[in-house]
């Protein structure tokens, strides 16, 4: 029970995200964000460890697989989801992440042996098409497709499936909250290193920290640094560690109902039958994909 209510965590934590962000992304640049964001949550797992909550253990191991997962998680999936997301909409954009759970039984089967069945394959197909009926009735009339930038967001969804995989590797070696570590701190360095560079270069590092004097900025690097990154991240590796990839996988679509549930009561936004719809097939999915992996 615990690696599903793992699941369903991280799924509403990563849904309630998109609200902060679009809040604090009015004050500062993306890169910025990302940069505040990994800084605060290297600190908080640093902390964390030197108070002796959690205890982390790297020394004398071969680091090489914790690598692989941060180089993939967070840098190479928010890297190129930053970039693509400047050539396409947010609805395409939301129909490239749900293919994530579908690479990820993929991947699984390709590299972890991992066996998904039929019934499995139905439901996690009805989950996609869930968030793909959402995304595509929200935005009806929206502009067409740009091509580098789908071809942006599916680097960002292979990256976010082969995450998946690897740290489900590492998780027989590492404990989840000693690969959230090295996740935090890659994090930190590089989007730090990126955006300290980009204001150099622009001849405005005087002014990196300016944004945080807004409250939405502030408010954002919290929730986005403490509980998307330390807390959710640690739940997906948790998750990871207990039950099949492509199980776990398939409750990142349940942020799209989160996501939703968020817009409808704190930003006021309308709530259509066709979104109705898309949950009910969301869950639906999430459910089967995960009873009937349990049961077979």
């Amino acid at each position: 029970m615990k690696p599903y209510l793992a699941g369903v965590g991280f799924a509403t934590i990563f849904g309630f995200s998109f609200l902060f962000a679009k809040e604090a992304l009015d004050y500062v640049d993306p890169l910025r964000l990302l940069a505040f964001r990994f800084a605060l949550a290297a600190v908080v797992v640093t902390a964390l460890t030197l108070c002796g909550v959690v205890k982390v253990k790297l020394r004398g191991k071969d680091l090489r697989p914790l690598l692989r997962v941060a180089l993939l998680q967070p840098v190479a999936y928010f890297v190129t989801e930053t970039v693509g997301l400047r050539f396409v909409t947010s609805s395409q954009a939301g129909m490239m992440i749900a293919l994530i759970p579908i690479l990820v039984a993929i991947f699984s089967a390709l590299f972890l042996k991992e066996k998904t069945t039929m019934t499995q394959w139905k439901f996690i197909l009805l989950s996609v098409s869930g968030v793909a009926v959402i995304v595509t009735m929200q935005n009806a009339g929206a502009e067409g497709a740009n091509l580098l930038g789908l071809l942006l967001l599916f680097c960002a969804v292979t990256a976010a499936a082969l995450f998946n995989i690897v740290s489900r590797e590492a998780t027989g070696k590492f404990t989840p909250f000693e690969i959230t570590f090295v996740m935090m701190w890659t994090g930190a360095i590089v989007f730090n290193a990126m955006a300290f560079t980009s204001h150099m270069l622009t001849g405005s590092l005087a002014t990196f920290g300016d944004a945080l004097r807004y409250p939405d900025v502030w408010i954002g690097t919290l929730y986005l640094g403490i509980l998307s990154s330390v807390v959710a991240f640690l739940l997906v590796n948790y998750s990871l560690s207990k039950i099949p990839a492509s199980q776990s996988a398939v409750f990142a679509n349940v942020g799209t109902v989160v996501a939703v549930f968020a817009g409808v009561t704190l930003r006021a936004e309308p709530f259509y039958w066709y979104s109705g719809l898309g949950v009910l097939m969301i869950l639906t999915g999430v459910w089967g994909a995960n009873y009937f992996g349990a049961t077979k």
